[in-house]
């Protein structure tokens, strides 16, 4: 198993550095006892980044997830030695993070007023996409989400992020929202990402601290994706 250093708490989202033993190689990747990489999946991008040593680097391309264990994809594994230091591409990191926090607030503010969930998403460091169902919307309803969306990030309310029990959580949010039925039954504890009076959301992704860290959303684009469903995409401004 690969410790996840990231998966802590909110502050751990912001370590852009760590050292590391390899404990595995493959063809292309190398495993590490211990990553601060965030690995594809949930909807966010993989980081990228690099892993140094003394004479050496190698860069790491993407980071992938399997059976517990995260494979760091790069050139030549049987070059990398057994002790390396990770190092983030943390503008990449960053981007994905005030990106995935937004998304938290549009997914809540799309479900508070319309009751529709979001059945997919797909975040970038220049935009992101959530799919939202059932739902129709008009320029009017757009307008209105892109104004509540902005009203809610201008408050840089506290972002936290803990471990709650599933009996919690059931208790103090709507289980539509926060998707809980899409997860086993045997899951009892669960990652929840907190925003301070607007939002709580079991999730796995990398988060920033508050609010006020985020600046804007512009939503650039609405799509229709089938019956009911429904795509925007928005962008992040100052």
């Amino acid at each position: 198993m690969t410790e996840l250093i990231y998966m802590k708490d909110v502050e751990s989202n912001y370590i852009k550095e760590f050292d590391a033993k390899v404990v595995e190689r493959g063809f292309d990747y190398v495993v590490l006892d211990r990553s601060a990489f965030y690995p594809l999946g949930g909807g966010q991008p993989s980081d990228t980044g690099s892993l140094t040593w003394a004479g050496g680097k190698a860069d790491v391309k993407e980071v992938t997830k399997k059976e517990g264990v995260r494979h760091h994809l790069v050139q030549n594994p049987e070059l990398v030695p057994d002790q390396v230091h990770g190092v983030l591409n943390w503008e990449r990191r960053y981007a994905h993070m005030k990106m995935h926090t937004a998304q938290h607030i549009v997914s809540g503010v799309v479900y508070d007023l319309w009751k529709a969930r979001t059945v997919g998403n797909q975040l970038y460091h220049d935009r992101s996409r959530i799919d939202f169902a059932p739902v129709k919307f008009t320029d009017e309803m757009i307008a209105e989400l892109e104004k509540k969306t902005n009203e809610i990030l201008a408050t840089g309310a506290k972002v936290d992020i803990c471990t709650e029990s599933r009996q919690e959580i059931e208790k103090n949010v709507d289980a539509q929202r926060a998707n809980l039925d899409l997860l086993p039954k045997s899951v009892s504890e669960l990652r929840v990402v907190k925003i301070e009076q607007y939002d709580l959301c079991p999730c796995a992704g990398t988060h920033v601290r508050s609010l006020g860290e985020i600046g804007k959303i512009k939503i650039v684009k609405k799509e229709n994706k089938g019956k009911d469903r429904e795509r925007i995409t928005y962008e992040l401004t100052q």
